[in-house]
């Protein structure tokens, strides 16, 4: 049974209902990878995924980044539909996937410089937005730097800005702390507290509990593609007997695999 959204106050930046994703293999057949998925997010919110590696997390985000078309199903962005104004919603959106790749012969400035052309920004606006995330993003120490240098840490770093240079409203994370250490993971997830108190929606993917307990607004657990609960963590916790979000997790995961 798919999970409805719930009610969230004010105006809805992302809405999304009964989405669903089948790829077709030609031994298998048709396998769904996301299957009737609905959620609401409001300004301020962020919003978390939480499920393994496989259970859909990727699949979901790439459709409301419009880079996959949904099998049946819709989502808007900003009031804008992911299937018939793509377009609209390209430029309201920041999406940092998994496996992002940065240019190694580019210096972190002319990295940002050319994406911020890609999405028409003028040059002015360009370098007056890369001054002001100099310092709220770290950038300061290695901004001039080439990319095929920099630690893992700095080129995630490197990788929120550029999605944010664009000032969108909604920002789309998958997994942004993977391959990082404690303190680069700490690093991005207190970029993301500062991105959610300016107002922005944010969708964050992960499958670590305690990032999802310590940033998510709303968590909804995800396997086999589908949404098998949603609430806060205060929520899910009482509606499964107390005990910690790892519990929930394994819990609720474990009844619909059987091994409950």
């Amino acid at each position: 049974m798919a999970i409805l959204p719930r009610e969230a106050p004010g105006v809805r930046l992302i809405e999304v209902l009964n989405l669903r994703k089948t790829f077709h293999d030609r031994k298998k057949g048709d396998i769904p990878a996301v299957r009737d998925i609905s959620f609401v997010c409001s300004p301020g919110q962020v919003f978390g995924l939480l499920g393994r590696n496989g259970a859909g997390k990727t699949t979901t985000l790439r459709m409301l980044a419009t880079i996959l078309a949904p099998t049946s199903g819709t989502a808007k962005i900003d009031g804008f539909d992911v299937n018939d104004r793509a377009g609209e919603v390209r430029k309201r959106i920041g999406y940092l996937s998994g496996d992002t790749k940065l240019y190694d012969r580019l210096t972190g400035r002319e990295l940002l410089e050319y994406f911020g052309q890609l999405t028409g920004m003028a040059s002015p606006a360009i370098s007056s937005r890369i001054s002001e995330l100099k310092g709220s993003f770290g950038l300061g120490d290695f901004l001039d730097k080439r990319v095929g240098k920099m630690s893992t840490g700095m080129k995630q770093r490197l990788s929120l800005a550029r999605v944010v240079l664009h000032d969108p409203p909604v920002l789309i994370f998958d997994e942004p702390t993977s391959g990082l250490d404690v303190l680069g993971a700490r690093e991005v997830l207190k970029i993301v507290r500062d991105l959610r108190a300016k107002g922005r929606t944010i969708i964050f993917s992960t499958h670590i509990m305690t990032e999802a307990e310590r940033i998510c607004d709303e968590i909804a657990i995800i396997e086999k593609g589908s949404i098998l609960a949603q609430g806060t963590v205060d929520s899910l916790r009482r509606e499964n007997g107390g005990g910690s979000l790892e519990d929930v997790f394994v819990k609720t995961v474990g009844e619909v695999n059987g091994d409950a």
